[in-house]
């Protein structure tokens, strides 16, 4: 079986802090346990449009010009040298990171944290943040980072994989509660994927604080109970639905105050995952005594390593819908449509979902 595959082909270019052009770049080469992929889907994360501002210019990118774009799912039109377990026509969905496979972190599964991170010659990549990404209608990546989507499950649907991931991940460092209540603070598409996978792992009930267009979103998409920040306090209220404290808190939002509440809504021994990525100037004060006396856990998560399996099959098999929260899609050639449209929620947009080679 073969494809036909361009020498040159489209793609979103960063090409200095702030700006991108769609360009024709020449089309990659797989290598060695490398596969080429044509993209057919790609979603714009929370973390792209910081990367294509440049605020992290020198570390993500490293250099311009670049392709970003890490959440995405498609098609192995050609493969590399050594390349077992997939062929030519596989649909797959892509992870952003591959670590270097060899030191004690990666080692143990955990290679989302790889002790070498940064270092290509070693073997590690971050796709889209320190590899050239998914903007693009192919690009080529290791078979460390794809697995094979499901049927029934469409490309859209696929690009989604990163999104829960990073929620499953951070639900199963802490675990779920069997007919417990479970807090997620901050309703964008992250904590949309934890309070429906939380509802699919046992919580009898799931509270989403937040605000605005988002937080109403929520309420149509599963939401037990709701608390908006700016009618009410939010430890107040959780309390009060709660009577004794959340089984469990998601911080999705990495705002600044929200890791105090957070632990604050716990009730004794609750646990506490964090999922939002704060700024690097965010310092938060805690309740030291309140959280050693009443055992409260606290765990940060680093994207989605060893879930992303799961979470096709629980795409295909229904135990997670994510169709719903695809609220936007466009062409590449429109990425700067699509990133307005993303960055500043317009038409109550959750997830918007690029298509480099047309719809399906």
């Amino acid at each position: 079986m073969s494809m036909q595959i361009p020498k040159t082909a489209k793609a979103c270019v960063l090409t200095a802090p702030g700006k991108f052009e769609i360009k024709e770049v020449e089309v990659p080469s797989p290598g060695y346990q490398e596969v080429l992929c044509k993209i057919r889907a790609v979603a714009i994360c929370g973390s792209d449009p910081e990367i294509i501002r440049g605020g992290l210019a020198g570390e993500w990118p490293p250099a311009y010009p670049f392709i970003a774009g890490h959440e995405w799912s498609g098609e192995i039109v050609a493969v590399g040298e050594g390349v077992s377990g997939l062929a030519i026509g596989d649909r797959v969905a892509g992870e952003a990171h591959k670590g270097c496979g060899f030191c004690e972190n990666c080692l143990e599964g955990r290679y989302t944290i790889c002790l070498n991170y940064g270092r290509e010659d070693l073997g590690h990549a971050h796709y889209g943040f320190r590899v050239n990404g998914a903007y693009a209608q192919y690009a080529k990546y290791s078979i460390k980072s794809v697995k094979k989507i499901p049927a029934g499950v469409s490309f859209a649907e696929a690009s989604m994989v990163d999104t829960a991931g990073v929620a499953l991940h951070g639900l199963e460092l802490i675990g779920i509660r069997p007919g417990g209540t479970a807090v997620v603070i901050g309703p964008g598409p992250i904590g949309l994927c934890a309070m429906r996978l939380a509802k699919a792992m046992g919580s009898a009930r799931v509270i989403v604080v937040g605000r605005g267009s988002r937080l109403q979103s929520a309420k149509e998409l599963g939401a037990d109970k709701i608390v908006d920040i700016n009618a009410v306090d939010p430890v107040e209220q959780v309390r009060l639905l709660t009577e004794i404290g959340a089984d469990e808190v998601f911080e999705c939002s990495g705002a600044k105050g929200t890791l105090n509440q957070a632990i604050r809504m716990c009730r004794k021994g609750g646990k506490i995952t964090l999922l939002g990525v704060a700024n690097a100037d965010v310092q938060e004060e805690i309740p030291f005594k309140y959280t050693t006396h009443n055992e409260i856990m606290i765990t940060g998560s680093r994207a989605n390593p060893n879930v992303s399996k799961k979470v096709l099959t629980l795409f295909a098999s229904g135990g997670i819908v994510v169709k719903d929260l695809i609220t936007h899609r466009f062409a590449l050639e429109d990425f700067d449509k699509a990133l307005d449209t993303f960055v500043h929620r317009k038409e109550n947009a959750v997830k918007v979902v690029l298509f480099p080679n047309g719809e399906e």
